[in-house]
Parts: C-alpha cells; structure tokens; sequence
C-alpha cells in the first residue's frame, strides 16, 4: 500500500476512533431527538446559517464514514429545518457523503481488489460501462439496500464520479423526501420503524423497478427508431421462422438446432457446404499435416529402434489422399443430410433486401425471395491478401486455394515462402518442410505466434527450425518483383533489404470476416472488421443475429458451433428468453508437431490485464507414456489465482496437447480447480496423467508446513 493510502487509512482510523471515544452515538437516537427536539428547533431559529452549515457537514461525514444513524440525522433534518429546507439539505449533503465514501473504497481498496480478483471485476466492470447508471439507479430506490455498501462496492468499479453523483442524487431522493417528511411529524411518531410501513416499503420497492421498466422503455424507443424507415415493408407474415446465410460451423449448427425443434428454416450456402473448416481449412490442413507427420517419423525411424529411411512419394498422390478425406466427411454437411433433417437448402448467393427479406440468386439461374420472422447471418472469413506492391504480378496462394493450385503439381515446389508467424502458417511451414520443400517462412514481428508467451514462440521457433524451415522474424515486406523466371520477395531488416527466391508463395497472414455482397450496407448494418453484435448475438435490427468468423472474436470453428447455439436459440425464442453468449473458457490449438494448446489467460495477457496469478509448471519429459512414446518434451502451465486452486489459463505444449486441454476446459467451465483435477483417476499410462501432475505440483507447493511438521512430530511419538 502506498504512502498515501497508509495515510488516508490512519486518518479514517482516528476519525473512527474519536467518534468511539466521545461516544456521539449516544445522542443519535430516535428518543434522544424527540427529547431535544425543541432545542434544536430553538438553535436552528436563532442562529439558522451556523446550524445549516453545522449539520451539513456532520451528515456528510457521518455519510463519508458509514456511520450508523443515518435513518435518525435524516429525521432530524425533517424535524428541525422543516421538509423544504430539510429535503435540500439532506439530499445534497448525503450525496456529497456517498461520493466521499465512493472516493475512498476507490482509493484504498480498489487497487488491492483488483490484484486479487482482477478477473472477476472486470465482468463487473464490463456491465458497469454499458449499464452502470440503471444498476446504481435501481439500487439507490430500493430501500432494503444498505447505502454505505453500495458506496464501498461502487467505488472498486471504474464508473465516472459525476456519473455516481448525479445517479445518487436522484436515486436517493424519493427515500429521503419520505424519511424527512417524517420527520416534520416527528410527534406523532411512536418509533423510528414507523416511518416504514408495509404499504410504504411496497411502493419504494415498486419504484425501484422503475428504472428497469424505463430501460424497456428507452430499448422500444430505439427499436422502434431503427424500424422506422422500414415500416411500410414490414411484412405482416413471414415463409420461414428462420433464414440462415452462410452453411459453415456456425451456419450448419444453428439450421440443425431451428429444424430439431421444428422451425421452418432456410439455409443458403454460395459455395460448398461445410464452409472453410471442411474445404479449405481444419478438414485438409490436418489430412495434410498427419502425411507430413508420418514423413518425418520415417526419416526418424532409428530413434522407434527401426531403420531411418528417406519416404518415396508422389506429391500429387498426398493431395489427392487430402481431397479423399474431404469427400469422405462431405456427407456429414451435405444438402441431402440437412434436407433429410428437414432443412430446406438454397444453393445460391443471399442479399438482404430489407431487414426480413433475403433475395437469392440460386446457381440455376432462377431468382428467389423469401421473408423470415429472424436472420442469422454466418458468412463466414476469408483469407487477408496484404497491400505488396507486384505481389499478383508474380503469383501466389492462400489457405484457401493452396489446396487446388498444389493437387496440380506431381513434386512439392522446390522453394516455398510463407508470409506470417500465425498458427496457419507456422502449420503449413511445418508440413511443407516435412514433405521435402525448402521454407522460408517470413513474419515482421519480433516471434512467431506473438498471442501466446514468449516460451512458446520460442519453443515453436526452435521446431520449425529442426525440421528445416529458415525463420526470418522482423521482416517487413517491400515488393515483390519477377525478373524473367525468378519471382523475388524483398523485405526490409535492421536497415537493409534483403532478396528471397520463392517457387510459390503463400499468404497466411491472418483472415478477414465476409462482409460484402451481402446487402448489409444496403439496410445500415454496422460492420467494423466484423458484423457488430451485441452480447446475445444480435446487430442493430434485434431480429437479425451474426455468429462464427463473421461475428468475432474468435475464429475457431467450434467457438462458431458455439455461438451457433446462442444464435438459434435467441433467434427463436428471444421474446421469451435470450442468452448471452458465454466466452468464459474457449480453447485454442496450433496443431504442429508438437501441438501447442491453450484455454483462458497466458502470463503475457494477465500481466496486460494486471490479474494477480501463480504459475504451476509440470515437464512433460517425466511422464510415463512420454517417454514410451519417444514424445518425451513439452509441458503443462497452469495459471491459478495466488494462493487458491482456481484457474485462470492453461498452455499445454507437447505431443496430444488439443486433447489433453480438454479437461482442463471442463474444469474451467464448471468451476473446478486443480484439486479436483488431483483427485480424479487418470489413466495409465496416458498423456492425460499431465493434468494430475501439475495439480500435484500445486498442490505440493501449498503444503501446509506446519500442519506437515505436527504430523512429523506426531508420527515420530507415535513410533516411541
């Protein structure tokens, strides 16, 4: 704690400590102020501006430091200075005492709060900054509330002292203008719980709701708004309950969940159904990965106890081996399986032509429109082509049409460049190396995989590196030039520029939300890299829902099948129940060899945050099945909160790294720390074991030492 707050704290103490020492709490009682009251009355007549001046400021120090009584000094205002004078005072004076005790909750508590539940008060923090006026407005009308709690709790949030203020102001007024107006009839009172009476307490409680009803209110206004330029085409019945745009991850799911609970819904896909994930992403990248896995254990066979052979083969026959395995899981989201489930399938290109309208342009020519009760449009990514001047003039692929450029070719290109340091290209360098090609992999931050610790760029770097790819960090492409046969990429490098030969260049460096063609600028749709939605999925027009790439944050598909499930259910029942999304535990993995996996925080983004954590750490080089296995390296990070086993973020790096996370997921899902973990049977010998170990570690390094020292002493005489 600082000096300052050391000071602020001893201050407040003594303040405490005189207040207990003069025993003032014996002068504010109810019968105490019905005894003085006429002498007070009398004080207040003879010297008015000294009496006014004197009890506003004792209210506001009573206010500032939680002083029990406050119900009594407000009947004292009514009672002494009427209700008109006594309102005003009051109501400022309290306002001014709950902004100091705002002030100093801040000031002494916040930065503590923060170190130790840092995660947490940033969800609060994050309603605070959409809602905060409605929840202190809310909390300020209702009675049964204590204020010196709100004004503690309120000041660990980032909300504007004048935001409080005025929301204070307001908030407490109807309470105080009833407990003063008492006070007027101070007489007639036989005790201070009087002044509440059931029917009383009743109707505060019902104007609390006022602000929740006002929130409606303000919310129909504005829908009503956005709807305005659209009324005259509303339609007054609808074809379908739903319409969905795009038939990837997010696409399929949430058209399987409207036709599984008998909705009529349309599903429109321009390309190929599956999407990306299927076609051109996760489906083949990891077909391509496990042949390229299998090349390389076979150069390494010695250390299996077999022969090291060089692996002979066509490289036309491993893409075609990729494209058969995309024809094998096709059926699982074709047009037949969803029709059969009892979707109806547009194959065709979707244009919003007003906010319940879809115009499709279908692959046979014909045009059709359908109108839907609600929209969800999921259309997916596409890879990012960066600005490089010359880049078209010599050619290249991305990670959407590398597979059919390279099925072309009967031998891997002899020289591969590959532009970014992300997980898709770090995989691709990897594969490629491995089957043969030489790889330049080019990236212009300082590492690879710049998200996650630099332990783990490091360690990624270092395996690419040994399966043969020349990584250049902290090149910044210039041009790219063709002189006669030779394509050159040049780049920029601690102040000089550097030539690189490439066969066939591919662009990995990032992808990029769909968000032309399809009639959202038309209708006003705001689009900023993503379709913007709110926390239940929806855009601006409420009926209209956006999930998977889209939509953001992540790109991952099954954090699209995730949101699809939100997006359906709201979709459909939102005028009943809505759901917002939950984010809380979305696993992620960079599938090389070996994989890198992680869910919730790293140490680089609790520090950015400032979430207090510690670090639990477990080799994989001293597990069992590792070594069986000949995968003897990696290991499993666990960030917990200091001194509890909850977990904030896993990393695991090693050999099944994707699969072993998965608990991990579970635990963080449901609440489940690491001595949950510790106490669950694990098979042996398996990867998975990982996960008890460095529960283990935890737990081992929270021993109870003294606790384990009364045991030692303890066995020792129980041994004579």
């Amino acid at each position: 704690m600082r000096q300052r707050q050391v000071f602020v704290a001893l201050l407040l103490a003594l303040s405490f400590g005189v207040l207990w020492s003069l025993d003032l709490g014996r002068f504010i009682g109810f019968e105490q102020l019905k005894a003085h009251q006429a002498e007070l009355t009398a004080w207040r007549l003879q010297q008015p501006l000294t009496a006014a001046a004197l009890y506003f400021a004792g209210y506001v120090l009573a206010t500032a430091l939680s002083v029990p009584g406050a119900l009594i000094i407000t009947l004292a205002g009514g009672a002494v200075f009427g209700f008109g004078w006594g309102l005003l005072i009051v109501s400022f004076a309290s306002t001014l005492g709950a902004t100091l005790a705002f002030w100093v909750s801040r000031f002494l508590l916040r930065d503590w709060v923060e170190s130790r539940w840092g995660e947490r008060l940033a969800e609060i923090q994050a309603g605070v900054d959409k809602e905060g006026a409605y929840y202190l407005l809310t909390l300020r009308l209702m009675p049964v509330v204590p204020f010196f709690l709100i004004n503690l709790l309120m000041g660990l949030t980032r909300m504007k002292t004048w935001t409080y203020y005025w929301v204070s102001q307001v908030g407490m007024l109807a309470g105080t203008a009833v407990v003063v107006n008492a006070g007027t009839q101070l007489a007639q009172l036989d005790s201070a719980q009087g002044i509440f009476s059931p029917m009383l307490l009743g109707s505060l409680l019902l104007l609390s709701v006022f602000p929740l009803l006002a929130r409606r209110a303000v919310h129909a206004l504005q829908k009503r708004k956005v709807y305005a330029r659209w009324a005259s085409v509303r339609p007054t019945q609808f074809d379908r309950n739903l319409i969905v745009i795009g038939a990837g991850a997010a696409g399929l799911v949430t058209a399987y969940i409207a036709a599984a609970v008998k909705a009529k819904v349309t599903l429109i896909e321009a390309h190929k159904m599956g999407g990306d994930c299927l076609n051109t992403g996760c489906v083949p990248s990891k077909a391509l990965i496990k042949s390229a896995k299998l090349a390389h254990q076979m150069r390494h066979a010695g250390q299996y106890g077999l022969r090291d052979t060089l692996p002979h083969f066509s490289f036309k026959a491993v893409m075609q081996r990729v494209n058969n395995i995309i024809a094998a899981v096709a059926p699982h989201d074709s047009v037949e399986r969803y029709t059969a489930l009892g979707v109806e399938v547009l194959q065709g290109t979707a244009k919003l032509i007003n906010p319940w309208t879809v115009e499709v342009s279908l692959h046979n020519g014909q045009v059709q429109r359908l109108s839907a009760r609600s929209i969800v449009i999921a259309a997916g990514a596409r890879p990012v082509v960066p600005p490089i001047p010359g880049l078209h003039e010599v050619g290249f692929v991305t990670s959407d049409t590398l597979w059919d450029a390279l099925a072309q070719c009967d031998e891997i290109p002899q020289r591969m460049l590959v532009l970014g340091g992300g997980p898709i290209g770090c995989e691709l360098s990897q594969c490629f190396a491995r089957l043969g090609a030489q790889v330049t992999q080019v990236e212009k931050g300082d590492r690879l995989m710049a998200r996650e610790d630099e332990e783990v760029s490091s360690w990624v770097r270092n395996t690419l590196q040994a399966d043969g790819v020349q990584v250049l960090t902290g090149h910044q492409v210039l041009r790219c030039e063709r002189r006669g046969a030779e394509k050159i990429l040049v780049a920029h490098v601690q102040g000089q520029e550097v030539e690189l030969a490439f066969d066939v260049l591919v662009c990995a460096v990032g992808r990029e939300a769909r968000l032309q063609g399809y009639g959202l600028e038309d209708i006003g749709l705001p689009t900023q890299h993503t379709v913007q939605t709110n926390d239940y999925l929806q855009t601006l027009y409420p009926h209209i829902y956006a999930a998977g790439d889209v939509a953001g944050p992540y790109q991952f598909t099954h954090t699209a099948a995730h949101q699809a499930w939100y997006a359906a259910v709201n979709a459909l029942f939102g005028e009943v129940k809505s759901f917002k999304v939950d984010y809380r535990a979305i696993p992620s993995a960079t599938f090389i060899d070996p994989e890198v996996a992680r869910v919730g925080l790293n140490e680089q983004e609790a520090l950015s945050q400032g979430v207090a954590y510690e670090v639990t750490r477990y080799g994989i080089d001293d597990l069992d099945r590792a070594i069986a296995d000949s995968e003897a390296h990696g290991f499993v990070k666990v960030l917990t909160v200091p001194g509890k086993d909850r977990i904030l973020g896993v990393t695991v790096v090693g050999a099944h790294a994707s699969d072993m996370l998965a608990e991990f997921v579970l635990a963080m899902k449901h609440g489940l720390g690491l001595n949950k973990i510790l106490g669950t049977v694990h098979l042996y010998p398996t990867m998975a074991e990982a996960n008890k170990y460095v529960a283990g570690e935890w737990k081992r390094a929270h021993a109870p030492k003294k606790v384990l020292a009364w045991l030692e002493n303890y066995h020792a005489w129980r041994r004579g």
